[in-house]
């Protein structure tokens, strides 16, 4: 039987082969815990930049105008606005590579409502 020999080397080439995928696949990656921190710190940030600008401006009108208050109260609302919109489209960015490996958003929540109802 001539046939042993070659399937002994075959299956020994397989287990070389899979041994060599293995060695060149990449470590799990252990740094997701550090990565959502800095999600969070960079959400923070983003937070207080369009605080401090808003604030920055409004007082940069008052002096120049010699107005009330009223362009640091105005204006720091609307950094605020801009550094929640900001924080939200960063989060949606987050959910978007999350959901990137795994099912559609969308899919799910069909399933769950059960499509069409009467």
């Amino acid at each position: 039987m001539s046939g042993d020999p070659d399937r002994a080397k075959l299956e020994a080439l397989e287990a070389k082969i899979a041994a060599a995928k293995s060695a060149r696949e990449p470590a799990p990656r252990v740094d997701t815990h550090y990565e959502s921190a800095s999600m969070a710190w960079r959400m923070v940030i983003e937070l207080v930049v369009g605080l401090v600008m808003g604030f920055g401006i409004g007082y940069g009108l008052d002096s120049l105008f010699g107005t009330l208050p009223i362009f640091l109260v105005l204006f720091t609302l609307f950094g605020f606005a801009a550094g929640i919109k900001t924080m939200i489209r960063s989060a949606k960015d987050v959910e978007r590579k999350q959901n990137s490996g795994g099912t559609p958003p969308n899919e799910t929540k069909e399933g769950a409502t059960g499509g069409d109802r009467h």
